[in-house]
């Protein structure tokens, strides 16, 4: 039955249908927000997938091009693969949810969000979020839900739900909060330099607005939800589970505790095996069940030692944070280099200035057309000690780039500032833990030692959490085990102002204001920390950029004068570039960028710019060409594409027999401009460049040579012609600037 149901979000009407669109999948709504439009499908397998251990959950987020009303610009003229905003968009619908589904539950769910329509005022993403808790609730498929999610900006002070673009644009503060009607599930946020006090003000503020949505969810669900069907769990017998844990004794204890990763790792390995080998000779058809009951047993250990001893794997304490080293200007070639060490992960970064031209175009369904920093992440199995093929940027590599580059992005300078593109690459070496928080760090390292005049510098922590019943420690500085084995990954990166960026996911039912507050104070203690560590390895931006990184310089022209700059089919601009050694963008607003590792070469395209966009005007002196002779006089090129006319009067101080004695076709000639009539055209003078260099000299400036055929520089000229002889050699009557003809 199709049902309309509507409500307000942020004073904008927010309507879900259901029951009339993609009616086979388990659960569908269709999510209108504004002009937005979103369909939102879940659906499970019948049987659970066999030979596996982890939860078979898919988020795709299918954008349309066709929702913008574009045509895409592949080749094959249709979307291909996700775009990155797409993947980040599918991740942030996928981390809320996860939590929230039984344990143990291993049908494979698929949700695909289908965004159709795009209102830039009212997020899809939003509307793919809330379509999904929906659809999972009305559908016959196991959850614990429903959730909610909203975004928080920050404006003049002031928290504002869905901020409009308009008002996104003003916000120091882009906030993702989801929930349940008890907790807080998932964050992801960039900002300008917020305090502690504001973060959690905007998500708790956020909180409240997604009690209010799931009403309304609650108010769809008791009229249209299927009834949850019987599912099949995977759970560990009693007596496998005793078993395993007799075969353990007290040994766990002591091969959790070892500060090296692969030690441990190699030591836990070991026992697991052994119990295998003991428990399977009683159980020997449960060998999943044994691997599930040894988790369990290890899971249960390294949380107790953190709770009742205080005491991590690796021997720290919950507050301490592991041995850091910073290094930079390692790759020689390279912009600019960071290496960041922190206990077991190692991540070098590496910093690529561009041309404006270098940057990214986006084809997604923003508004926005280019992306001028980029961050990129790669993991390569060898961090981990592993031997796999290594392929394309999977969904965690663009999630961890995009998390580092928004914590960067704010610090960035502008192009008015900083006229380069940005490219960043952070290569994670070893891994364990925070790898992302990691990148961070060591990108920071790179821009500084890039020469980047970035407003502050910017360091990441994880913080952790282990949480049973009401209680709970929270952990700075996590590592792969205590984030494999414990309730929270909470990443905080920011300056020593504020908070740029911060990305939290929960394994349990959620968090309180509590614990948020003590995690976001512990995390600006250790960012601090590690600030100060970077600042002792490279205390500010290098002064100079790399010799091998391109020197911009950047110029302002005339809007009107960039086709002078172009010429016909790119003509002239390409001759600049090929006889400087450059490289030059010009943009619409009449900037003009030019790119050399050549001084020189930059320098003589300036020059050559600013003569083809400069104007002729009367009363000063430029150096140019002769083109053409005339009996009249000479025809200068003195700009690029602009001539003006020596007349043969104004060719010298004496009397000039012929334009022939005085100049030739190529000759450089010093010209005064005397006049532009009112049609353009362009009349100069030699002569008087001539008689101000004899004033300057102290010599007699006196024009007695005109008249008398002669001149006073001691230099013999022919008489003058006869007063009747054709006057053809003196030009014609008028005063005609440029033309062809008298």
């Amino acid at each position: 039955m199709h049902e309309v149901f509507e409500t307000e979000i942020a004073g904008r009407k927010f309507v879900i249908e259901t029951g009339k669109f993609a009616q086979q999948a388990g659960g569908s709504c269709m999510v209108r927000y504004g002009d937005t439009a979103v369909l939102v499908t879940a659906t499970a397998s019948s049987q659970p997938r066999e030979g596996i251990d982890f939860f078979p959950l898919t988020v795709d987020y299918e954008e349309r091009l066709y929702a913008i009303g574009k045509i895409p610009g592949s080749v094959f003229r249709r979307e291909g693969r996700p775009t990155e905003k797409a993947i980040l968009a599918a991740r942030l619908t996928d981390r809320p949810l996860r939590p929230l589904f039984p344990s143990g539950f291993r049908n494979d769910v698929g949700i695909v969000v289908t965004v159709m329509s795009v209102d830039y005022d009212n997020s899809p993403e939003i509307c793919g979020m809330i379509g999904s808790s929906v659809a999972l609730m009305i559908s016959d498929i196991p959850f614990n839900g429903p959730i909610a999610a909203v975004q928080v900006g920050l404006v003049d002070g002031q928290y504002v739900i869905n901020p409009t673009r308009a008002q996104d644009a003003e916000s120091r503060l882009s906030l993702t909060v989801a929930g349940s009607k008890d907790a807080i599930l998932m964050v992801e946020a960039g900002a300008r330099e917020v305090s502690e006090e504001e973060m959690v003000g905007a998500i708790l503020f956020g909180h409240e607005e997604i009690k209010r949505i799931i009403a309304f969810e609650e108010q769809i669900i008791a009229k249209v939800a299927k009834p949850k069907r019987e599912m099949t769990v995977f759970t560990v017998s009693e007596e496998v589970a005793a078993a395993v844990k007799q075969a353990i004794g007290d040994e766990l204890r002591q091969v959790v505790r070892h500060p090296d990763k692969q030690t441990r790792e190699a030591n836990i390995d070991a026992l697991g095996a052994r119990v295998m080998e003991q428990v399977l000779a009683a159980f020997p058809d449960k060998a999943k069940e044994i691997a599930e009951a040894f988790h369990d047993e290890l899971k249960a250990e390294v949380r107790r030692q953190i709770l009742e001893e205080g005491v991590r794997p690796d021997g720290r304490t919950p507050t301490e944070i592991r041995p850091i080293s910073c290094e930079v200007g390692l790759l020689p070639r390279v912009h600019g280099s960071g290496l960041f060490t922190r206990g077991q992960t190692q991540v070098m970064t590496a910093c690529t200035l561009g041309m404006i031209s270098d940057m990214q175009k986006l084809f997604d369904l923003t508004d926005e057309e280019y992306k001028r920093y980029m961050h990129h992440y790669n993991m390569p199995p060898y961090s981990t000690g592993e031997t796999k093929p290594i392929r394309g940027p999977g969904r965690r590599e663009i999630g961890h780039g995009a998390l580092a580059e928004r914590a960067l992005a704010p610090m960035i300078p502008d192009d008015t500032t900083f006229p380069y593109t940005l490219r960043l690459v952070s290569e994670v070496l070893s891994s364990n833990g925070s790898t992302s928080m990691a990148s961070v760090c060591g990108s920071t390292l790179a821009l500084m030692d890039a020469g980047v005049p970035i407003k502050a510098p910017v360091a990441g922590i994880a913080m952790g959490l282990i949480k049973e019943q009401d209680r709970y420690v929270i952990l700075t500085d996590i590592q792969g085990i205590e984030d494999h084995l414990g309730d929270m990954d909470f990443k905080v990166a920011g300056t020593s102002e504020g908070i740029t960026a911060i990305q939290m996911d929960i394994k349990i039912a959620g968090i309180n204001r509590e614990i948020l507050e003590r995690a976001l104070a512990q995390a600006r203690d250790a960012r601090l920390f590690i600030l100060e560590k970077i600042k002792t390895t490279i205390p500010a931006p290098r002064p100079e950029l790399s010799k091998y990184a391109p020197r911009i310089t950047t110029m302002q022209i005339d809007v009107d004068k960039i086709r002078d700059v172009i010429g016909p089919g790119g003509k002239m601009i390409n001759k600049i570039i090929a006889e400087c050694g450059v490289e030059i963008d010009i943009e619409d607003d009449g900037r003009v960028f030019i790119a050399s590792t050549d001084e020189e070469g930059a320098t003589k395209a300036r020059a050559w710019i600013e003569r083809l966009t400069k104007d002729v005007v009367p009363g000063e002196i430029y150096t140019g060409k002769v083109t053409r002779l005339m009996s009249f006089g000479a025809f200068v090129e003195i700009l690029p594409g602009k001539e003006g006319l020596i007349r043969i009067s104004e060719l010298d101080i004496g009397r000039v027999p012929t334009v022939e004695d005085a100049v030739k076709i190529g000759d450089e000639v010093t010209v005064k401009v005397t006049e532009i009539d009112d049609k353009g055209r362009i009349n100069l003078s030699r002569r008087e460049v001539l008689l101000e260099e004899r004033r300057r000299l102290g010599l007699p400036v006196d024009d007695r040579s005109r008249r008398e055929g002669g001149r006073h520089d001691g230099q013999r000229h022919e008489s003058a012609p006869r007063r009747d002889a054709p006057r053809h050699d003196r030009g014609p009557r008028s005063s005609g600037g440029c033309q062809t003809r008298p």
